[in-house]
C-alpha cells in the first residue's frame, strides 16, 4: 500500500552492520550508536504480515520517545534523539537474551493459556475462578525467551537463573525496573482514561550498566483498555474496548490464522489496512493526548536517510 515502508536498505556513515527484526531495522554504527527504523511492517504471532500499514512506524516510535523521555529517571535508556518521525538513535547496548513482560489483568496469552487449563505463568500462580480481562491482585512478571528466529517461549525466573541467561543480581535490578515503570505506565495511561493491561520491556548493558531499550509503551509492546465501561463489560462478560495489537490478532484467527504450521495467512485488503492504520493513530491520540502529525510521505525513505545522515554527522565529528 502507498507509503508504506516496509524495506529498508540505508548506508550510513560508519556503518558496520545491519539487524532486521520483525518490524524494526536497527542500523550498528561502529558498535557505538544503533539507528533504529521503525518501519511500517506488522506482525502476530510472530509472524511478518505481507503488507504494510502506514504511519504505524511513525507513531510506535513517537510513542516509545515520549516515554522513554517519561521515564528516564526510573532507569536510564539508550535514546539520544529521534532526528526522523519514525528513526531513533541511541546507545549500542548488549541485550539481555530475555524480555521482560508483566501482566496486570489475565487477557490475550494469558487468558488463553488460563483457559486451557494452567494455573501456572513462569511460576506464577493464577487463582481458580478468574474470568476473561480480570485484574491480578498483583501484577504477574512472565518473561520469554528473546528467540533470533520462530516464537517466544515463556520462561520463570528460576530457569532463567539455572540457564545463566541472566545474573541473579541483575535479574533482581530487572523485576524492580519492571514493576516501577509498569506503574508509571500506568499512571499516564490513566490520565487519559485508558487501562495498561500488560506489556513488555527489553533491557541491555552497556560498560556494566543496565539500560532500558528498544521500545515502550507502544500498541505493539503493550495492551490498553479503556477504563470507561471496564467494570461494566466485565460484570456483563462482554469483550473490553481495546487499543492494541490484540484486534489484529483476533481477525487473524477468526481467519483461519495464527501462526501455525500450513496455516495461510488471510489476504489484508486495502480498507481493512486503512482501519488498521486508523486504530494505531487513536492510541497515538489516546495515549498523548495530542492531535497525530503526519510525516512528510512523498518519498519517505528518502527524508529518513537524509534525516538520520545530517544527524549522524554531527554526532560523529
Amino acid at each position: 500500500m502507498q507509503n508504506a515502508i516496509v524495506e529498508t536498505n540505508f548506508k550510513f556513515p560508519r556503518q558496520k552492520d545491519v539487524y532486521k527484526g520483525k518490524v524494526r531495522d536497527v542500523y550498528n554504527i561502529d558498535d557505538e550508536y544503533l539507528v533504529m527504523v521503525v518501519s511500517d511492517r506488522i506482525s502476530a504471532f510472530d509472524v511478518v504480515l505481507p503488507e504494510g500499514v502506514p504511519f504505524k512506524g511513525q507513531v510506535l516510535n513517537q510513542i516509545a520517545a515520549r516515554f522513554l523521555d517519561a521515564t528516564a529517571d526510573i532507569v536510564p535508556n539508550w535514546k539520544a534523539a529521534t532526528p526522523d518521525p519514525m528513526v531513533t538513535v541511541g546507545h549500542f547496548c548488549e541485550p539481555f537474551k530475555v524480555e521482560m513482560v508483566i501482566r496486570g489483568y489475565l487477557t490475550g496469552h494469558a487468558w488463553r493459556e488460563y483457559k486451557s487449563g494452567k494455573r501456572d505463568l513462569c511460576g506464577n500462580p493464577m487463582p481458580e475462578g478468574m474470568v476473561e480481562n480480570q485484574k491480578f491482585e498483583q501484577p504477574l512478571i512472565t518473561p520469554t525467551t528473546k528467540a533470533d528466529v520462530g516464537h517466544d517461549e515463556d520462561i520463570s525466573r528460576d530457569e532463567i537463573l539455572k540457564q545463566g541467561l541472566v545474573s541473579e543480581a541483575d535479574y533482581v535490578l530487572l523485576e524492580k525496573y519492571t514493576r516501577e515503570l509498569f506503574q508509571r505506565g500506568t499512571e499516564m495511561a490513566a490520565e487519559k482514561g485508558l487501562i495498561l493491561v500488560d506489556t513488555k520491556y527489553e533491557f541491555g548493558k552497556k560498560e556494566g550498566k543496565i539500560y532500558l531499550i528498544d521500545e515502550i509503551h507502544t500498541p505493539d509492546s503493550s495492551r490498553y483498555f479503556y477504563a470507561d465501561g471496564y467494570e461494566e463489560r466485565l460484570q456483563n462478560g462482554e469483550p473490553q474496548r481495546q487499543l492494541s495489537k490484540e484486534f489484529v490478532r483476533q481477525w487473524l484467527i477468526e481467519n483461519g490464522f495464527q501462526g501455525k504450521e500450513g496455516q495461510k495467512v488471510p489476504d489484508m485488503d486495502e480498507s481493512y489496512i486503512k482501519e488498521v492504520s486508523e486504530r494505531y493513530i487513536e492510541l497515538f491520540e489516546k495515549i498523548t493526548g495530542e492531535n497525530f502529525q503526519k510525516a512528510t510521505a512523498e518519498d519517505v525513505a528518502g527524508r529518513i536517510e537524509e534525516n538520520v545522515t545530517a544527524y549522524l554527522n554531527e554526532l560523529l565529528k
